[in-house]
C-alpha cells in the first residue's frame, strides 16, 4: 500500500493532539509502515456505559478518522468485558457495575452511531471479552502479578481516594491492567484516548513490554466541555449533544453554547484549519461577522457531517421559525388522552405524557420556570381542569425547544 510521506502524515496526525508518547516512536512506526506496506493498527476502546455517543466522543473519533485518512487501520474496541468492571477514571467513588444485558444493548447502539464519523471500510469492530473472557482466573492472576499497588496509587484518582479514606474496589485495579492486556491481544501500534485516559494508556505501554512486545505509541485528545461550558460533556450531567439526536435539537443546543466555547467546538469538531478558524474569529472580533452567524455555520457543519446538508438547512429554518418568528415548529409531538371530568396536576400530566420520568423531575423544571402551557408560564401548583363535555387541545412548551400538543377527546 502506498502511504503519504512520513513528515506529512506526522504533522496531520499530531493536529489537535495533547499528549504524544513518544513522537520518535510514532515516526519510526510510520517509516516501517511505508517500507512494508502494512498499515498501523490503531486501537481505541469504548466502554458502553451509556447507550448514546455524544459530540465529546467524536473528538476522539475524528482523530481515529485522521489515521484512517492516512491509510491506517482503526480498531473500534467495545469494552464489553471491561465495561462490567467500570472505568475508575475521574471517579471519587466506585462506579456502579453494569449487567451483561445492559452492556450488549449499549454496544449495539455504539456500533450504529460510530459510522457517522468513521470510515466503515477501514474500521475493525472488536469486543474485548473475546480474549479477556477466556483469560480465566489463572491468567488474570498472572496479569495482576505484572504490576504493583505502588504504581497503581501513582494514579491521581486512586491517590486522592486513598488519602481521603474512600473505598477502592480491588476490581478497579484490574481495569487499567485489562485495558493494557487489550493492547497485547491486538498487538496495537498506537492507542488513542482522551487526556483523562493517559494513565490507562501508559499502563498499556508497560504491560506490552512485560509480554516482550514493542510498546504502543500513546496519543491523547482534548476533553470537550458540554453546553454548560464548565463540565466535561456527559449524559449524566445533561450537558451533552447526542450524535443521534434530531437535527433541530443538535442545532438548538449548539446555538445555546457561549461565544467563547464556540471556538473550541470549531477546533475540535470541524476540519477547518487553524488559519481558517483564526480568520473567522478575527471577523467576529472586527464585527464583520455576527457571533450568531458564526455559531449557525458551526452547527450546520456538524449536522452536515452527522446527517446531511439538507437536514442542516432544515434545522436552521426551524430554529429561526421558533426563536425569531416566535412560531411553532413544523412537527409537534402529540399526546392524546381520554377526556374525563377531572382536575389534573400538570407535573403528573407531563410524566404521563412521557416528557419526564418522575413528578419530582417535572416539578424541578416547573420551579425553574421552564414550562409553559398555552403561552403562560406554569406554576408548581398548576392544575388543569378538564371538562368531559367538550374535547380540547393544549400546547405545552418545555425548555426552549420541546413542544407537545395535548389532545383530550
Amino acid at each position: 500500500m502506498k502511504f503519504k510521506p512520513v513528515k506529512e502524515q506526522l504533522e496531520y496526525l499530531k493536529k489537535g493532539a495533547v499528549d504524544l508518547v513518544r513522537e520518535e516512536e510514532l515516526k519510526a512506526k510510520l517509516v516501517r509502515a511505508c517500507e512494508t506496506g502494512q498499515p498501523l493498527r490503531v486501537k481505541v476502546g469504548f466502554d458502553p456505559s451509556a447507550p448514546d455517543i455524544h459530540l465529546g466522543h467524536t473528538v476522539l473519533m475524528r482523530k481515529m478518522r485522521h489515521f484512517q485518512q492516512m491509510g491506517h487501520s482503526v480498531i473500534f474496541l467495545i469494552g464489553d468485558f471491561t465495561g462490567m468492571i467500570g472505568d475508575p477514571t475521574g471517579r471519587s467513588k466506585t462506579r456502579p457495575q453494569l449487567t451483561r444485558e445492559e452492556i450488549i444493548a449499549n454496544a449495539e447502539t455504539y456500533k450504529k452511531q460510530a459510522f457517522k464519523i468513521l470510515d466503515r471500510e477501514r474500521t475493525i469492530v472488536d469486543f474485548n471479552s473475546r480474549w479477556l473472557g477466556s483469560l480465566g482466573s489463572e491468567g488474570l492472576i498472572r496479569l495482576a502479578g505484572r504490576y504493583t499497588v505502588a504504581r497503581m496509587l501513582e494514579r491521581d484518582d486512586f491517590a486522592k481516594r486513598f488519602a481521603n479514606g474512600h473505598a477502592i474496589g480491588i476490581h478497579e485495579f484490574l481495569y487499567p491492567l485489562a485495558q493494557g492486556y487489550d493492547s497485547v491481544a491486538l498487538k496495537a501500534d498506537v492507542e488513542l484516548g482522551g487526556t483523562d485516559q493517559l494513565f490507562n494508556l501508559l499502563v498499556g505501554r508497560d504491560i506490552m513490554k512485560e509480554y516482550a512486545l514493542e510498546p504502543q505509541v500513546v496519543m491523547t485528545t482534548p476533553l470537550l466541555e458540554g453546553t454548560d461550558g464548565v463540565e466535561k460533556m456527559s449524559k449524566s450531567l445533561e450537558n451533552y449533544i447526542g450524535v443521534d439526536e434530531p437535527s433541530r435539537e443538535i442545532y438548538g443546543k449548539i446555538m445555546s453554547i457561549s461565544d467563547d466555547l464556540m471556538w473550541k467546538y470549531y477546533k475540535l469538531l470541524t476540519d477547518l484549519s487553524k488559519d481558517e478558524i483564526e480568520k473567522k474569529k478575527k471577523e467576529v472580533t472586527g464585527k464583520k461577522l455576527h457571533p450568531k452567524t458564526a455559531k449557525s455555520e458551526l452547527a450546520k457543519m456538524i449536522i452536515t457531517e452527522l446527517c446531511s446538508h439538507e437536514e442542516a438547512e432544515s434545522a436552521e429554518k426551524e430554529f429561526e421559525k421558533i426563536f425569531v418568528d416566535r412560531d411553532l415548529p413544523n412537527e409537534v409531538e402529540e399526546y392524546t388522552r381520554k377526556c374525563m371530568k377531572e382536575k389534573i396536576w400538570l407535573p403528573r400530566l407531563m410524566v404521563e405524557a412521557g416528557i419526564f420520568k418522575s413528578n419530582g423531575e417535572a416539578l424541578r423544571v416547573v420551579k425553574q420556570g421552564g414550562v409553559y402551557l398555552d403561552g403562560s408560564r406554569v406554576e408548581e401548583d398548576a392544575i388543569l381542569e378538564i371538562d368531559a363535555s367538550k374535547p380540547a387541545e393544549h400546547m405545552l412548551k418545555v425548555g426552549k425547544r420541546r413542544f407537545l400538543k395535548i389532545i383530550f377527546k
